[in-house]
């Protein structure tokens, strides 16, 4: 097994060089640390754990917590932040919650399991504001997704009405005249969903001869509740021309109600989905969507999660990841 006396030779610095880019610490000039980080990998070299726990007070073991391990964006993700926090010299426990309010509670307060952690990553589901303001634990936390922490924890996101008005202004531009959204919520807490909604209806109204078709709530990002929605939509007298899905398994679903109903896309009805799992690339035909680079979320999140455990009163931090819309052949190109 490589030690880091072996990397330092190989990379030409001194061990205590090696020791700081294997726990990601900043004093590292960037050609330094990508000559070590290469000589880490060459060797496959492994902290030795129980010494850096017995030295930092650490364990080495950090939590990823979603809603819903069933979900392709989430199962990606985890994997991501797996590979982010490995190259660290963490290891990763991956948890879900599925959506459960008392869970997500439990975990902001004790951490996952009781806090056998060093610190976390939450995508929380049905958490609300106020149980974040009223949040006592000292447990290193970072949020990804929803925007409910405030100034209270870090937290990793994209601008969901950024996304969601592009891809709208994108179907207009497109020539569609009546667009509706499927993903909407009636939970207070599903401010993911409200965003996406504000960003659709924000595109529609700035539209000149553009009208908003019967915009569809579910209860669940599922195909199941995508299938269901659409059949309210294909049937109506004022069908739309162009649907924007809030995720990408919602739209799996409409889309499949459209092949059933001999619904040409896009030739009929154009199809715009979020998240860009990989199910998107294969569907047919293939989905155009709203992608966040997973990778870029898990860098930073595990970053981010790896500097509050070391610096547990600094200033709390918001990070804005980068989107885009992949035009595939669901929409006309």
């Amino acid at each position: 097994m490589a030690t880091l006396k072996d990397v330092a030779q190989l990379a030409g610095v001194s061990p205590r060089t090696v020791s700081n880019v294997v726990n990601d610490q900043p004093y590292v000039a960037g050609e330094t640390r990508a000559r070590v980080e290469a000589a880490l990998a060459a060797l496959d070299y492994r902290p030795n754990q129980l010494a850096k726990s017995l030295r930092t007070g650490k364990i080495g073991l950090l939590g990823f917590v979603v809603p819903d391990l069933a979900q392709s964006h989430f199962a990606r993700l985890a994997a991501e932040v797996v590979q982010a926090a490995t190259a660290r010299g963490y290891t990763v426990a991956v948890d879900q919650t599925h959506g459960d309010i008392e869970r997500e509670r439990r975990l902001i307060q004790l951490g996952p399991r009781g806090a056998m952690f060093d610190g976390a990553i939450f995508h929380p589901e049905a958490l609300r504001a106020e149980h974040i303001e009223h949040r006592e634990s000292e447990f290193p936390l970072v949020l990804v997704g929803e925007r409910i922490a405030g100034d209270h924890l870090d937290h990793v996101y994209i601008d969901d009405r950024a996304a969601a008005y592009e891809a709208t202004r994108k179907l207009i531009a497109d020539g569609h005249r009546r667009i509706a959204a499927i993903g909407l919520r009636r939970a207070d807490y599903a401010r993911t969903a409200h965003l996406r909604e504000e960003g659709v209806r924000a595109a529609l109204a700035e539209a000149e001869g553009v009208a908003a078709g019967h915009h569809q709530y579910v209860e669940r990002y599922d195909a199941e509740d995508g299938y269901e929605a659409m059949a309210n939509l294909v049937d109506s007298a004022e069908r739309p021309d162009a649907v924007i899905c809030f995720n990408d398994m919602l739209a799996m679903g409409a889309l499949r109600r459209l092949h059933e109903h001999d619904v040409d896309v896009p030739g009929d009805m154009a199809l715009v989905g979020f998240d860009d799992i990989t199910e998107a690339s294969f569907s047919f035909p293939p989905l155009t969507t709203v992608a966040a680079d997973h990778a870029e979320i898990a860098e930073t999140a595990v970053k981010a999660l790896i500097g509050r455990i070391g610096d547990p009163g600094g200033a709390v931090r918001e990070y804005l990841v980068s989107h885009r819309l992949v035009v595939r052949g669901s929409t006309r190109r």
